[in-house]
């Protein structure tokens, strides 16, 4: 299983913000039971969906000022963008269906 990518602030504009297609942003921490439950979801959609998305994650800790810009209140959150423009977001440990439903709705 593949491990997804963290991003940090100083990355997210080029990394996240900057690229083409779509791009899920989990905001999570350390601490958060729900987030570390999701992580494994996150993974297998990132690899059954291949190209069509890129999963990146966010710790919220050591990148606070992101979280607050775009208002993350509750984690796990995440956040879909196309083409670096936010067009959906969850909040909480959901079904792996419930998020791919979100991602094909926007692809």
């Amino acid at each position: 299983m593949s491990q997804l990518e963290s991003v940090t602030e100083a990355q997210f504009e080029e990394s996240v913000l900057g690229r083409e297609g779509l791009t899920l942003v989990d905001f999570w921490a350390s601490w958060c039971g729900p987030c570390l439950m999701l992580a494994p979801k996150l993974e297998e959609i990132q690899e059954e969906m291949g190209e069509g998305i890129k999963v990146v994650k966010l710790n919220i800790e050591e990148n606070p000022g992101i979280a607050q810009q775009y208002r993350v209140m509750n984690i796990p959150f995440m956040m879909l963008l196309k083409n670096g423009e936010k067009v959906d977001q969850l909040v909480g440990n959901l079904p792996k269906k419930d998020i791919v439903a979100m991602i094909e709705r926007h692809r």
